[in-house]
């Protein structure tokens, strides 16, 4: 099974649309969303309809999670509030119900849990981050007696993307595009941002994760270089990533 992880993509179309077109070209056998649908950019409905019609796995990001209702934006900075607040006034009732119903974990076939913030027990994991050893050893600690026997957990939220592989007496972050995995060793994976990114890195990006190769690649999407393209091809978006064609054109 290949999986294409993406998260954060913060209601930013454009990079979400150039994602899918970079995704399309790849063979894999199903989206895992990490959640952040919505958020600051302007598009949030048009993002949901998109990963509602490509049938991805799809867990609850903090701001999905605020916009819907389902958490204060109390610990938000000012401008993300202002921006749920926006939002929520911009969704159909059908959108908020989606967003809703999202899971704040997914098991993906006993082989990757998925999360936005952490896996580790809190209040209101979605807002975790798992940016400092300790939250990681947090989250490793609960991925090794997870029920399901996964050795993968995959996350979103810091917008960075990392890959942390913890063994006997060892936790290493690996900095690579390429990585290949032990079958001995745990994993915390996070494939970045799509659409809001914190870092010099301007590009969208993502990653395929191999589980019958036991590989891990990055890859990265010039999502503003794309434009014109994706515009050229906007009037057969509906057909090729809409509610009734993107699996297909993806997965078929």
């Amino acid at each position: 099974m290949r999986l294409a992880l993406i998260s954060d993509i913060h209601a930013n179309l454009e990079a979400l649309e150039a994602t899918f077109y970079d995704i399309a070209d790849r063979s894999v056998d199903r989206i895992v969303c990490l959640g952040d649908i919505v958020g600051y950019n302007k598009d949030a409905a048009a993002c949901i309809a998109l990963i509602r019609g490509a049938d991805c796995v799809c867990v609850a990001g903090n701001h999905d999670l605020a916009v819907s209702g389902r958490i204060t934006t109390r610990n938000f900075s000012s401008v993300a509030a202002r921006a749920v607040a926006w939002t929520r006034q911009q969704l159909s009732a059908d959108d908020l119900d989606f967003l809703e119903s999202l899971p704040l974990k997914a098991n993906v076939g006993n082989r990757v849990i998925a999360v936005h913030g952490a896996l580790h027990p809190e209040a209101d994991c979605a807002s975790v981050r798992l940016d400092n050893d300790k939250q990681r050893m947090l989250s490793f600690d609960a991925l090794m007696t997870h029920p399901s026997g996964a050795r993968i957990c995959a996350f979103g939220h810091t917008h960075h993307a990392r890959v942390y592989e913890m063994r006997p007496n060892r936790v290493a972050m690996h900095g690579d595009a390429h990585v290949s995995l032990r079958d001995d060793a745990y994993y915390l994976i996070n494939p970045g941002t799509i659409g809001e990114p914190r870092s010099s890195e301007r590009r969208a990006t993502y990653m395929i994760l191999d589980l019958e190769r036991r590989t891990l690649t990055t890859h990265y999407v010039d999502y503003q270089a794309s434009a014109d393209f994706v515009a050229s091809h906007k009037p057969g978006l509906a057909s090729r990533f809409g509610l009734t064609g993107l699996t297909s054109r993806l997965f078929g």
